[in-house]
């Protein structure tokens, strides 16, 4: 075929969607989507034209900060099936994703798509989940994963996912993550999660509720019978700069000495500043949850608190709990993110003072 692969324009709306009508029976891309993923989206849409016919289109998502990609959409007109155009649509897809410094693509297949399934197989890539009744229709997906650039899993733990139910509960989110990973039988559960956060919570941020400090965080999981490791190399109290009122400045001195307070009287181990040794603490069976600053990830300045679920040479695997449905995404596509560790060297320097702090989880001392 001689088939130009080129970036999707406004003036391809009309065909698109009309692939899109021809190819899928529900869950399909709206004018409006196909337009967002045009213009705005961290993304890129290809389409396959010959001779002014549209023929198919791939669409991959970027996730910022990170090296994951994700196979949002791909589609082939029916006069064009048998021809090799999936293949040389997900070829490029994949060409894209290594010339954005992606390290890994990541799909859904409905489980009832045999002639899909064996495309993307056929191209290396593997079963990692089932998605129950993921579609419009409730049918059932497939997630496929392909190292694209070569995670393996070198950690016997499993991190559960647990995504944020509140835009201030990241911390006690990932603190559930944590407690799940050392403890496979505990639920996780909101009403802990919002337990948590009004344990550790500094009370006040720039706006709205404040979020979870690390002296908080690691007081809660050590009432909760978990040996802790509390490193940060900032004394007093944390996030100041972000409020401006004087009086709620003041209450959050005093809920920071309290917090210390309880932790000179505890066993929570206290470590000041130093390298964070990620691969040292995993070994050692740590579960690290690590603040970082969410620009790189949302271009929003704010401190945020991640999970971290693995590391090897090249990556930072993290389970971040803020889904941010505004950029198309859903809890499956904030999993084990891979981060090069100069990207998250960058995001767990938090602020002009370049804060760093993490809390580190391991097995409660046996009885």
């Amino acid at each position: 075929m001689d088939l130009v692969l080129r970036s999707a324009t406004p003036e391809d709306l009309p065909a698109l969607l009309r692939l899109e009508q021809q190819c899928f029976t529900s869950d399909r891309l709206t004018v409006r989507s196909f337009q967002w993923m045009i213009s705005r989206a961290h993304g890129q849409l290809i389409v396959a034209e010959q001779t002014a016919q549209l023929l198919g289109y791939a669409l991959v998502l970027f996730h910022r900060g990170t090296s994951l990609a994700r196979l949002y959409s791909i589609a082939t007109a029916v006069e064009a099936r048998g021809l090799g155009l999936g293949k040389r649509l997900l070829e490029r897809i994949e060409s894209c994703a290594r010339e954005h410094d992606c390290a890994y693509l990541r799909l859904e297949v409905r489980t009832d798509n045999p002639r899909a399934i064996a495309l993307y197989e056929r191209h290396g890539y593997r079963r990692f989940a089932v998605l129950q009744q993921y579609y419009e229709d409730r049918a059932d997906a497939l997630r496929l994963e392909k190292r694209i650039v070569q995670h393996r899993e070198t950690r016997p733990i499993r991190v559960p996912y647990y995504p944020q139910t509140t835009d201030f509960t990241c911390g006690p989110a990932c603190l559930l993550m944590a407690m799940g990973a050392l403890q496979p039988a505990r639920a996780l559960q909101r009403r802990e999660e919002l337990q948590i956060w009004r344990e550790a919570t500094t009370v006040f941020m720039t706006s709205g509720h404040g979020g979870c400090s690390p002296q908080g965080l690691a007081l809660a999981a050590w009432r909760r019978g978990f040996r802790v490791r509390l490193q940060v190399n900032t004394q007093g109290p944390l996030f100041l700069g972000g409020v401006r009122d004087e009086h709620k400045k003041d209450v959050m001195r005093l809920v920071h000495e309290e917090f210390c307070a309880e932790l000179d009287a505890s066993e929570v181990l206290q470590v000041l500043g130093g390298p964070l040794d990620l691969p040292a603490l995993l070994a050692d069976g740590g579960q690290p949850l690590v603040l970082i600053s969410s620009y790189r990830l949302t271009r929003s300045k704010a401190p945020h608190w991640v999970m971290v679920t693995d590391c090897d040479e090249e990556f930072v695997y993290l389970h971040d709990p803020d889904v941010d449905h505004s950029q198309h995404r859903q809890a499956m596509d904030c999993q084990h993110l891979p981060v090069s560790h100069g990207e998250f060297a960058k995001m767990c320097r938090f602020g002009s003072g370049k804060l760093q702090a993490a809390v580190i989880l391991y097995h409660p001392h046996p009885l």
